[in-house]
């Protein structure tokens, strides 16, 4: 009734004061429909609903700029700016991302899909407007844990310094900042932000400000305000910070957030609101499950139940294996970055809670937390998702790898991870991990080698990567388990004419490849590769010796990646024996971002699947 009203940014603004609520209720039952059908962040988006409300009332949208941190939750913002059609082909392959693209829509003001950025880049707006001389509100929104990663915090410092505006929002779901009791908070704030004062402020501190008496009065003023503020205000740490305190509020009420906005607007300072949220509000299923409907696929509105079974995938097979690793050897520990339940570490915990570590959204010092504890004696897996452990690269270099500790990294997410698109696809984690001097890089081809591999890697006692991707686990070729050696391969059919040397889960590929090539004629050997880092140089001069096609296959880019490694060795070769006339062919996906679809329709899009692979090889031996 009301929604299909909003067909533009500042649609909303003509709807009357009395209607926003059942407003509210129909942006829920919308986003529940939809999600629904396609999947997508639901927990998240239903208790921002409010919150985005008022924003949108109280900020003259583009001109404004709203920065969403990790931007998962800017589903209603995306409603209310005029992209209701595109909700049917959310995060499907060309069609409207789950994240804020600034392609997308100029009511996106910074892309994001990674935790505690909005801060920083809220603040460079700032920076940025007031160099042009220009007169616009920008407003960042952190929230869902974002606040625990230390680049937020690096932003809040820098932002104390401010004497202009910029307003941040703590959308607090978790109830992370303990909630507020009493009437002295809520008159301090009331009085530092009301009219009168503010007005007070400014005329005083101009006049006095600068001059010796002055000067000294101001210092005075504040050493006694902070002093009485201190034993009643949550707020304090942010206020030592040179940030002003607002909160907390209820996040569901639009009229006291639209009250904060306007109040925080007059401020020249960097201003915190705090808002008090429910995660998952208007839908029970989402309230008593946030963490399966913080990014959930299509489901059954009714019981809140997948529409789709559940098959085992490669997290799961890591639960389990990392259950029976924790079992054997009490110094094995494990890390996780916020997210025990997506990195299948949720047994782990309820099995040796006291060798669990969940360090919150805060990558770096999960890996230099993890060194710590390899270098007092344990083993720590750190589980984190390819695209986020692109966050701890550093600590990975001069904390892990540099001393030679035994960490072992548990790469989730590996390769294409579909839906959520550019920001979390893992398709880097072979170059900037096997580039690392002392980092070993496995990737296992099937349920049972990933097992070994794992117990291969808690025993191996260095730096050590074991990366997989998300969705189902492979279990063909099960008959094909020989150990795990450092830096060999496994040859699968040994045949001539061409060799597929393929990566991980491209060895699934192969396979279908292999069938293809032989339907046309041709006869291909199949080599798992294994180790990325270092590759099996033994296995490489093998395949050279009676094949005149070499093949790599990676779900990875090229640079940097498994085949550039493969055909630097051979070129070398080529110089050391001039007989030595094999091609080498890379099938990796391009250098570049991968947009949201569908894992098999980007794979096939980026000439990674079987019958683009087949192609590339036909037209090789062809031309």
């Amino acid at each position: 009734m009301y929604l299909e009203k909003i067909n533009k940014v500042g649609d909303v603004k003509k709807i009357p004061a009395d209607h926003l609520n059942a407003l509210s209720d129909e942006i829920r039952d919308f986003l529940i429909e939809k999600i629904s059908h396609t999947g997508g962040h639901l927990g998240s988006n239903l208790g921002a609903v409010e919150l985005t409300i008022a924003l949108h009332l109280e900020l003259n949208l583009p001109n404004d700029e709203i920065i969403w941190d990790v931007g998962h939750q800017s589903y209603t913002h995306k409603l209310l700016s005029g992209r209701k059609d595109g909700f049917d082909t959310l995060r499907m392959y060309h069609g409207m991302s789950g994240f804020p693209k600034r392609r997308e829509s100029d009511c996106d003001s910074f892309d994001t899909g990674h935790s505690s950025t909005s801060i920083s880049a809220g603040l460079g707006l700032v920076r940025a407007r007031d160099l042009k001389g220009e007169k616009r509100t920008i407003v960042s929104v952190i929230g869902d844990g974002s606040l625990t990663g230390g680049l937020a915090f690096e932003a809040l410092n820098n932002a104390g310094k401010l004497d202009s505006n910029f307003i941040i929002i703590l959308n607090d779901n978790k109830m992370s900042i303990s909630e507020n009791v009493g009437g002295i908070p809520k008159y301090l704030n009331s009085i530092r932000t009301s009219e009168g004062y503010l007005d007070l402020k400014d005329d005083v501190y101009n006049k006095i400000v600068g001059t010796k008496a002055g000067d000294n009065i101001v210092r005075n003023i504040r050493r006694a305000k902070n002093s009485f503020k201190s034993l009643y205000s949550p707020g304090m740490m942010f206020e030592e910070m040179g940030v002003v305190y607002l909160g907390p509020i209820n996040g569901h009420d639009i009229d006291a957030m639209r009250k904060a906005l306007k109040e925080a607007k007059r401020l020249k300072r960097a201003v915190m609101i705090h808002v008090i949220t429910e995660k998952g509000k208007g839908y029970e299923p989402a309230i008593r499950h946030p963490a399966r409907f913080h990014g959930t696929g299509p489901f059954d509105i009714e019981t809140g139940l997948p529409k789709k079974s559940s098959a085992v995938s490669w997290t799961n097979v890591f639960s389990t294996v990392m259950v029976k690793l924790g079992a054997r050897n009490p110094k094995v520990c494990a890390i996780t970055a916020a997210m025990p339940d997506g990195t299948g570490l949720k047994r782990f915990y309820n099995a040796y809670p006291e060798r669990f570590f969940d360090v919150g959204i805060a990558e770096e010092h999960a890996v230099t937390f993890a060194a710590g504890l390899a270098a007092g004696g344990m083993i720590p897996v750190v589980a984190i998702y390819s695209s986020f452990l692109q966050r701890a690269y550093d600590q990975i270099i001069h904390d892990v790898c540099l001393q030679d500790l035994p960490v072992v990294f548990a790469v989730d997410r590996a390769g294409i991870v579909g839906n959520d698109g550019e920001t979390h696809q893992g398709i880097f984690d072979l170059s900037y991990l096997s580039g690392i001097p002392g980092m070993t890089v496995m990737a296992p081809k099937n349920l049972w080698e990933f097992s070994d591999m794992l117990k291969f890697a808690v025993d191996f006692g260095h730096p050590i990567a074991v990366r997989y991707p998300r969705g189902p686990v492979y279990e063909g070729l099960e008959e094909f388990r020989s150990d795990i050696e450092l830096g060999v391969s496994e040859w699968i059919y040994r045949e001539e004419e061409i060799a597929l040397l393929a990566v991980g889960t491209m060895v699934e590929t192969a396979e279908k490849v292999k069938e293809n090539l032989e339907k046309k004629g041709h006869k291909a050997s199949l080599i798992n590769a294994r180790f990325v880092s270092p590759i099996d140089e033994e296995a490489v001069r093998e395949a050279l010796r009676c094949h005149k096609l070499i093949v790599t296959m990676e779900e990875n880019v090229r640079s940097g990646g498994f085949g550039e490694k493969v055909l630097d060795f051979i070129n070398s070769e080529k110089i050391r024996d001039k007989e030595i006339n094999a091609q080498c062919l890379i099938c990796s996906l391009p250098d570049g971002y991968i947009e949201h679809g569908d894992c098999a329709l980007l794979k096939k899009e980026n000439g990674i699947d079987a019958d683009s692979v087949t192609a590339k090889i036909l037209e090789n031996i062809e031309s």
